[in-house]
């Protein structure tokens, strides 16, 4: 069963918390792109956006506009999103001109979502995907941003023969190397799953074959609903792996975006999930992002029934800011 949940849409949310600035030993670049901006940028074309700006008569709106449009939002890029270096470089250059921090994921990997399948697809191969890559950080360039690369890739490998495994690790070595030959400026983290997925000392195995000593960190559950006590647990405990089988330690983000009242076990679109409050954590997690845009369906699947991954849901939206 996956465990993990994601979305083929263009969008999805990080909402600033308080960053941790403490040194981790592998860290890959100089640059602090939080330092070059003031606070994250609301991305203007969100889904929930959207929504909103159709529907201002609507009851629920203005709890949706307040709750979960105004939230800093990442924007998720794909296979839907055209000219990849021009579609990331407009979206950065957005918030490059209001001094705003912009997340972006990608999400494009060949075999994306192998073992759920909810949003399949990526690139059609592995040539495909490194032009892809490298059009994606070339389009940042020197400007400052944060990326989410490649949610679900480390997961997904119990569903992927040792070619596919392969394949993939060096898919996403080349993708940090071309964010750090291109884009010196963004902080790249490596997507690591959460805590029901796999254990910490295997998802240290994954994000080390797969090069994360050359990103700045990895990501936790990313459109999930765990909590964030046990995400930052488990991002303790993977550094704990990689430091004594690797001798290094990376940051690690959080998205809390649904987790506002954890995890009923559920990954597809459960009932009585609640936004999330960022806040300062300790013990290692660097940032609290909303990197899955809540109302956003995870498939056609629970409360979401006969929707597509990434469809916008108000009515889905509305009872997730209030937890019912």
């Amino acid at each position: 069963m996956r465990r993990l949940l994601r979305t083929r849409s263009l969008l999805m949310a990080p909402v600033l918390s308080a960053v941790l600035l403490t040194l981790h030993p592998g860290t890959a670049h100089a640059a602090d792109p939080t330092t070059m901006t003031s606070g994250f940028y609301v991305d203007p074309d969100s889904s929930a956006r959207r929504w909103v700006n159709a529907n201002p008569a609507d009851g629920r709106a203005p709890a949706i506009r307040s709750s979960i449009a105004d939230v800093p939002t990442a924007r998720w890029f794909g296979n839907w999103s055209g000219t990849i270096g021009t579609a990331t470089g407009a979206f950065v250059g957005a918030a490059a001109a209001n001094r705003k921090l912009p997340v972006l994921v990608a999400y494009n990997i060949p075999n994306r979502d192998i073992c759920a399948g909810q949003s399949g697809g990526g690139a059609g191969s592995a040539a495909d995907y490194r032009t892809w890559i490298a059009a994606f950080a070339a389009g940042i360039g020197n400007r400052p941003a944060v990326v989410i690369l490649e949610p679900d890739s480390l997961g997904d490998e119990s569903c992927m023969n040792a070619a596919q495994i392969t394949e993939r690790n060096a898919l996403l070595s080349n993708a940090i190397a071309q964010f750090n030959a291109k884009a010196p400026n963004t902080w790249v983290y490596l997507d690591a799953g959460n805590p029901a997925w796999l254990s910490a000392d295997t998802m240290a195995r994954h994000l080390a074959a797969a090069g994360v000593s050359g990103a700045h960190g990895f990501s936790l559950n990313v459109s999930n609903y765990v909590t964030t006590a046990e995400n930052t647990s488990y991002g303790n405990a993977v550094n704990a792996a990689l430091r004594s089988a690797k001798g290094f330690t990376k940051p690690y983000v959080i998205d809390t975006s649904r987790n506002g009242n954890g995890s009923n076990g559920a990954w597809c679109n459960p009932a009585g999930r609640r936004t999330g409050r960022p806040s300062q954590v300790g013990g290692g997690a660097e940032m609290l992002l909303w990197i899955k845009a809540p109302g956003e369906s995870d498939g056609n699947c629970g409360v979401g029934a006969g929707s597509t991954a990434g469809q916008f849901l108000p009515e889905v939206a509305y009872k997730m800011i209030y937890g019912y």
